[in-house]
């Protein structure tokens, strides 16, 4: 899939049938303190592990940390928008939470086709989310539902939010 600009604008899936065990893809996001104030907002963890820094220094981790199911929010965009993409049904997810994740951490998700279902058109995905160091932050297995039918849809940006206390 061409990475231009003009390309940018659309999202197209990757078909059950164009998926190959082995084949992998990857997103990149930078953590941002107000990521992870905006997971608190639309999630209702207000945990002062992620929001309260006098709090969080005095935790084992000495300071503050992004939640846990940030890095698995993470995944479940690169599934619905790269890989496999629009149409993708995410049946299920096991997670293990390696390492904690800190604001200005950059999260590389990797998803990997582990196992194909040629009957019930269904794949099992080997995740993993990095950081910056190449340490690995979270892991786990994902069952989806990829989408049989080519898909090519033009991309809507995500809503703006406003953080207000």
């Amino acid at each position: 899939m061409s990475t231009s600009a003009h390309d940018a604008e659309w999202m197209e899936n990757v078909t059950y049938d164009e998926l190959q065990v082995g084949q992998s893809q990857q997103l990149t996001r930078t953590v941002t303190q107000e990521d992870v104030r905006a997971f608190a907002a639309v999630s209702g963890d207000i945990n002062p592990a992620h929001l309260n820094e006098a709090y969080a220094n005095e935790t084992m981790f000495k300071g503050v940390i992004a939640h846990g199911m940030f890095a698995g929010a993470l995944i479940s965009a690169l599934f619905g928008t790269r890989f496999p993409g629009p149409g993708t049904i995410y049946l299920g997810q096991e997670l293990k939470f390696i390492r904690p994740v800190r604001i200005g951490d950059t999260l590389t998700v990797e998803a990997t086709v582990k196992e194909k279902d040629d009957v019930k058109k269904r794949v099992v995905m080997d995740c993993v989310v990095s950081n910056q160091n190449g340490e690995g932050v979270l892991k786990g297995v994902a069952r989806l539902m990829p989408p049989t039918e080519k898909v090519r849809v033009r991309a809507v940006n995500a809503p703006q939010i406003e953080l207000v206390e």
